[in-house]
């Protein structure tokens, strides 16, 4: 199976899983009757919608380019990201407003052992599936598929904060601790909507890779470089799982076309081989185009 179709597949999967772990969720709430678990539940519903968003997003990053999107589609998984966060937020708010409510007449779960089992269930499930959905979508270079991922997993750690919160809330008989949790898992959810959201808007501005990577380029680019003078005015963005490269390629004025679309195709190759999904563009300029003074055998980067 190639990575386009176990990120497509692993996204179709993620709505049934959503809607499963959403059901137990509720179960558990509507026996216990707890406002934490309450909480728990309602970001679900984000689950689920994000999970149907995050397909959207992928099949339509998926499609080739054409006429009007000549660089493709790829960006497209950065709208549900950011979708994504938007219903973070206002999942965080209707907790806010429920927990709010609840603290003026705290009041006992029903069936608190049961019910805080079933929770319990759904988080073991929710944990697995978005570890698979994180470390798939960083080695495809999916940004819908990394960022469901992600949010599902803060969804566990809520969850399971919630979990030994309102257990300690049955022991103790401490009936405050089920709002106060409630509030603690909207604050929560608040930080990783506006982080899920900040990441996504990034992606939109064309944000370039991390400086390891660009080292990492510019070391690929300098190795498989021999005929030319200097590369200058390296510039990358990404736009979800595809890396733009582009650069300044310096040689000798009297270099044929011929010679020097080899060491274009040199470059270009060794990029292709060494980083995964890569799209380079490479301006050939003659040696009075140089930034830096000759005199050294290496490549230099201006």
């Amino acid at each position: 199976m190639d990575t386009k179709d176990k990120v497509r597949r692993l996204a179709v999967w993620s709505i049934p899983v959503a809607f499963a772990v959403m059901a137990l969720k509720y179960l558990a709430y509507w026996m216990t009757g707890s406002v934490a678990l309450y909480s728990d539940a309602l970001e679900s519903i984000v689950n689920v919608i994000a999970a149907m968003g995050a397909l959207w997003a992928i099949n339509v990053s998926y499609k080739p380019a054409d006429g009007n999107h000549p660089f493709g589609h790829y960006k497209a998984e950065y709208i549900s990201a950011v979708v994504e966060g938007v219903l973070i937020v206002v999942a965080a708010l209707l907790i806010f407003r429920e927990a709010w409510f609840a603290l003026s007449v705290p009041r006992a779960m029903d069936e608190p052992w049961l019910g805080l089992a079933i929770n319990m269930v759904a988080s073991v499930l929710n944990g697995l599936w978005a570890s698979i959905l994180i470390r798939v979508g960083r080695s495809a270079r999916s940004p819908a598929l990394e960022a469901d991922g992600k949010h599902i997993m803060t969804d566990v750690f809520t969850s399971v904060g919630v979990l030994f919160g309102l257990i300690a809330s049955v022991v103790t008989g401490w009936n405050i601790l089920d709002p106060l949790l409630a509030i603690l898992v909207a604050l929560n959810i608040l930080w990783q909507g506006w982080h899920v959201i900040n990441s996504s808007v990034q992606g939109l501005m064309d944000i370039g890779v991390e400086p390891v990577e660009e080292i990492r380029i510019r070391d690929v680019i300098s190795a498989n470089a021999a005929g030319a003078i200097e590369v200058h005015d390296l510039r990358t963005r990404i736009a979800g799982r595809v890396t733009f490269i582009e650069f300044h390629l310096v040689v000798a004025a009297n270099m044929t076309v011929s010679e020097s679309h080899k060491i274009c195709d040199r470059i270009e190759d060794a990029l292709k081989r060494e980083l995964e999904n890569v799209r380079v563009v490479i301006h050939v300029e003659p040696e009075d185009e140089a930034k830096l003074p000759p005199g050294t055998n290496a490549i230099p980067f201006a």
